[in-house]
């Protein structure tokens, strides 16, 4: 309850400084418009505003599951083979060295204006943060638990499955919340790119048209959506993982 009060204040505080920004500079609403104007705006497009979130909402739903497990099979292949790990390493580093942008247009080419093009460019944003940090993970288990499962004599994969991953939750759980924290860039981009529906669609379209409040208004229910994906996260991994102490 303390938390929600804090973030209610928060929020509160944010909203009285962009108000106070409007006024006192005398913004015209076509620069930069007031809370008030944009809390209209919601109330007036709030169908076709819920229409563009639910396209947006489920691209980054389904970004982050593929994101996430191929992620979680990669750090696994990664920590298998030393030759495995050779290959993919490189393509890991490549695959953030690449600017966004430039691959969203090839994705958008390649799979169409539907989802899938946006999906793909979810998953290739979280797909290196999750590998990265369930491999390292893998790699800084506690040498007291490998020796007790050398002394056990348990198979290379019962040492993996049973030892390495559940040593490996908690750096997880991090690349977890990093991949939900920027989940949304991948979806947005890929809209901006080419699409016909979704928050960024619509961003893209009410700038063209000067609507500039109808645009803060996509923008303010695209910071919800990653809010809400964030805070669920995190009390699913809280509660997922309590003998963690660092989770907070």
């Amino acid at each position: 309850m303390k938390k929600l009060a804090n973030w209610l204040g928060l929020f509160l505080l944010l909203i009285g400084l962009w108000q106070a920004v409007v006024s006192i500079f005398t913004l015209p609403t076509y620069l930069f418009p007031s809370p008030m104007a944009v809390f209209e705006r919601l109330l007036q497009h709030t169908d076709l505003l819920l229409s563009h979130a639910k396209v947006t909402l489920i691209e980054i739903a389904l970004g982050l599951i593929c994101g996430f497990i191929l992620g979680l099979i990669s750090a696994l292949l990664l920590t298998l083979s030393r030759r495995v790990s050779a290959f993919l390493m490189p393509l890991l580093v490549i695959s953030q060295a690449v600017p966004v942008f430039a691959i969203a247009p090839l994705l958008v080419l390649w799979l169409g204006y539907g989802m899938a093009s946006k999906i793909a460019m979810a998953v290739l944003i979280i797909y290196f943060p999750v590998t990265a940090a369930c491999y390292d993970g893998l790699r800084n288990t506690p040498q007291s638990w490998l020796q007790l499962a050398q002394t056990l004599q348990i198979s290379p994969q019962a040492m993996l499955f049973k030892v390495r991953l559940p040593a490996a939750l908690p750096a997880l759980a991090s690349g977890l919340r990093i991949a939900v924290s920027i989940a949304p860039i991948g979806a947005v981009v890929g809209e901006w790119v080419g699409s016909s529906e979704g928050l960024g669609y619509l961003m893209l379209q009410a700038n063209a048209r000067m609507q500039i409040d109808l645009m803060f208004a996509a923008l303010f229910l695209l910071l919800l959506i990653a809010l809400c994906l964030y805070f669920f996260t995190d009390y699913w991994l809280r509660r997922s993982l309590p003998w963690v102490r660092y989770i907070h």
